[in-house]
């Protein structure tokens, strides 16, 4: 048995080798197939789990592969006005906001196809310049053991049970742009001081105003508060997950976010591009989004999952270009002092 001892160690020792090699080719192999891969980049503001879900459905799909760089907002353009005679990125996604001062700022240039033209006009640029992709409307979400018992189901602003017993959640203005962004929207809609006089009414029954867009969904949905006063995407979450929860939209209008798609000028992969702005608007992005629980409503309207929502009749209050940043910081700091500390003036 000796005798044989050192062939068996030395081929011990060449199948080890073996295995090794194999794994690195294969290894390697499958690194030189990935970087083989046509690539574009996304420059974006939105949370890159969003975006994630739809670069990689969009990979799988294409074998185009969607490199993502995520950024704040001032920082964003700042990066495309530093970038804009050597362009890095090729796209632009983000809310409408940031579309918007992209465009004034010459960084985008106009994009349209027989895919955007779906999209009502309320939910793109005049010109071109982006297009919208999604929007989370901001929603009532109230718990169904406190429905079996509501004397009148929450449709309207004006129908909230306020000066009773009926406890609400939603989320602090000054923590989130979508919370504030209905701040904005109610005074645009119907004046500061009615729109004052309605949040005081409510301020008593506010149970927490919470930092987070999901906490008035989970607070409503584990019987914390009746009704949460909530963006769709993070309600939906939950109805989806077999929560008692049931979503109503404000039949006399309500607050939004858009977020959209445009093309950045210079685009080194402008057609790579083109091709993604074109699969954001269709119904398998949507679906790639929901796998991955992300339920935002389509702006496009021939979308399964725009019709499933049942928001046909939804309106949507849109005060986007009504207040500048020192308007806006004016409402919140009247907000705090009128409604949260009840200073009077």
């Amino acid at each position: 048995m000796k005798r044989y001892l050192p062939l068996l160690l030395i081929s011990f020792f060449l199948t080890v080798l073996s295995i090794i090699g194999t794994t690195y080719l294969v290894g390697y192999a499958g690194k030189e197939n990935s970087s083989s891969l046509t690539t574009f980049t996304v420059y974006t503001t939105l949370p890159v789990e969003q975006v994630s879900a739809l670069a990689q459905e969009y990979e799988k799909l294409t074998n185009v592969r969607v490199n993502i760089a995520p950024f704040v907002e001032k920082d964003l353009l700042s990066k495309l006005s530093a970038e804009s005679l050597n362009p890095q990125a090729d796209l632009v996604l983000a809310h409408r906001k940031t579309l918007k001062q992209a465009k004034d700022s010459a960084l985008l240039i106009p994009y349209q196809s027989e895919y955007t033209d779906i999209i009502p006009g309320k939910f793109q640029d005049t010109d071109g310049y982006w297009t919208g992709v999604w929007y989370d409307p901001m929603v009532f979400a109230a718990n169904q053991d406190y429905l079996r018992k509501a004397v009148k189901i929450p449709g309207k602003w004006s129908d909230l049970p306020l000066g009773s017993n009926v406890r609400f959640g939603m989320t602090d203005f000054l923590a989130a742009d979508a919370a504030a962004n209905l701040m904005y929207t109610l005074v645009a809609a119907n004046g500061e001081e009615q729109t004052m006089r309605f949040l005081k009414k409510l301020h008593p029954q506010i149970v927490q105003y919470v930092k987070f867009l999901a906490t008035p969904a989970r607070m409503a949905s584990m019987g914390e508060v009746d009704i949460a006063i909530v963006v769709h995407s993070e309600a939906m979450r939950y109805v989806k997950n077999g929560f008692p929860l049931q979503v109503f939209y404000p039949e006399d209008g309500t607050a939004f976010l858009l977020t959209g798609v445009g093309l950045v000028r210079g685009a080194n992969h402008a057609t790579d591009a083109k091709q993604f702005i074109d699969w954001l608007t269709q119904e398998e992005a949507h679906l790639a989004m929901a796998r991955q629980k992300f339920y935002f409503v389509p702006t496009n309207p021939e979308d399964r999952m725009y019709r499933e929502y049942a928001v046909n009749n939804i309106q949507l209050l849109d005060h986007h270009d009504m207040y500048l940043p020192k308007q806006q910081r004016k409402l919140l700091d009247k907000w705090v002092q009128a409604v949260r500390l009840g200073i009077q003036h």
